[in-house]
């Protein structure tokens, strides 16, 4: 159990990629922390994994509030002392070109995606710090390297992952790694808002040498290796996890 012993806090971890996380880190030894705005999907997560409730905890967590991120990480730090790992995986999508987008749809991406992302870093430093050790992992997307339909869910994984090299330079002097991962199309609720049509997913298989949808949990193994100590000398960096389509 790679993770034995470390606490770590995932955030929008009820569903999809989060939540393959909570089971992943959960299963690798690790003192469980999730925060999701969705409650009944959080409870629900904590009754299936209820044989590793001694170190799995649900909290409701509202990335864009500031005082929600000081309540988790009090709450952290009493009960565990220190966090070992952040995940920044809270994010949302809309499908929508620039010339539909609204300015208050520009400023909602943007303050989930990256603003969220930013307030934790921030709140979690100090617990982070006294962990000597400690990973941040941000979950960008390809979205975040390339051009995409979407202006406004692009710009706020485009900020990530720029957040992310800034940070791993600020940080580094702490013991406190941050690297990014950009997943591809996943098989998830948000990936299927993002291809919405049957057509349009076969057009976006001949786009992926590997021709399919990738899964939630190869995503959490990419986030296990860079939150874990196999990772130790990574920093600053990207994992994409895309089924090759950025090789294109």
């Amino acid at each position: 159990m790679i993770l034995n012993g470390k606490t770590a806090l995932i955030t929008g971890g009820s569903e999809g990629i989060g939540a393959a996380v909570v089971r992943r880190f959960a299963k690798e030894g690790a003192n469980v922390w999730f925060g999701d705005i969705n409650q009944t999907a959080g409870e629900e997560l904590e009754k299936e994994l209820s044989h590793y409730r001694s170190r799995l905890n649900f909290i409701t967590l509202d990335v864009t509030q500031v005082s929600d991120w000081e309540l988790a990480i009090e709450k952290i730090v009493l009960q565990n002392g220190k966090l070992d790992i952040l995940v920044n995986n809270a994010g949302i999508y809309q499908r929508k070109p620039i010339e539909d987008t609204t300015e208050e749809e520009w400023d909602r991406m943007l303050e989930v995606n990256a603003k969220g992302p930013f307030i934790g870093s921030k709140v979690c430093f100090n617990a982070l710090k006294a962990s000597g050790n400690a990973s941040i992992v941000n979950l960008s997307s390809t979205a975040g390297l390339k051009a995409s339909l979407s202006v406004h869910y692009g710009a706020s994984k485009g900020a990530l992952r720029l957040m992310t090299k800034s940070i791993a330079n600020r940080f580094a002097k702490n013991g406190i790694r941050c690297n990014s991962v950009h997943p591809g199309p996943i098989d998830t609720k948000m990936g299927h808002q993002a291809v919405p049509d049957d057509q349009l997913q076969e057009r976006l298989y001949d786009r992926i040498p590997l021709g399919r949808f990738g899964t939630p949990n190869e995503v959490a193994n990419a986030i296990l290796f860079l939150a874990s100590d196999e990772s130790s000398f990574i920093t600053g960096s990207e994992l994409v996890v895309d089924g090759g389509a950025t090789s294109k």
